[in-house]
């Protein structure tokens, strides 16, 4: 069975143990980078990590968008939302079935 992992500070990280997911602080890119790839190991169908140590991460995340498994989606972090969140699952909804996907009033 697969699991969802979350990365990210702690405090932004912390609360979603308690829907079960499993949490992974990251406090800075580089730990961030070790963290993520040892969650690429096929254990985790989706990896969230913070907009912050998304964007922090650059080209080490880049290089596992290809892959089919884990999906990594940015989430807002304590920090506030950027709105890349969104926009990136938009994205990739684009790509998945090949037209945008109207939520909401928009």
């Amino acid at each position: 069975m697969y699991k969802i992992a979350v990365l990210g500070d702690r405090d932004s990280v912390c609360g979603f143990v308690a829907i079960g997911f499993e949490a992974f602080q990251a406090d800075d890119p580089e730990a961030g980078a070790e963290q993520l790839k040892s969650l690429m190991d096929g254990q985790y169908a989706v990896i969230y990590i913070t907009e912050r140590l998304f964007e922090q991460l650059g080209t080490i995340v880049d290089s596992y968008q290809g892959s089919h498994m884990p999906a990594i989606i940015q989430i807002p972090g304590l920090s506030g939302n950027t709105g890349k969140g969104v926009l990136g699952v938009k994205e990739t909804v684009i790509r998945a079935v090949g037209s945008d996907v109207v939520f909401g009033n928009e």
